[in-house]
């Protein structure tokens, strides 16, 4: 028999597609995605379906199958 492939999922970013193993977070996506934008995570905001989602949050933000990740830069100011 062979071994079971793991399954993996398809998010979009403004990358490209992108292919994660199932149960991955969007910190896992954005330890891919900030390497190809040469930033770190507190140089980004982040989107997952339009829904902003918190630094604080983004290592329990599982992500599925189709998801839309938009990594931005923050707006700041007064």
């Amino acid at each position: 028999m062979s071994p079971t492939a793991p399954a993996l999922i398809t998010i979009r970013t403004d990358q490209g597609a992108l292919q994660l193993p199932a149960g991955s977070t969007l910190g896992h996506a954005l330890d891919h995605l900030l390497a190809v934008l040469n930033k770190q995570p507190e140089q980004v905001a982040t989107a997952v379906n339009g829904e902003f989602v918190p630094r604080g949050a983004r290592a329990g933000h599982v992500l599925h199958d189709g998801d839309a990740v938009l990594c931005f830069s923050p707006i700041t100011g007064g």
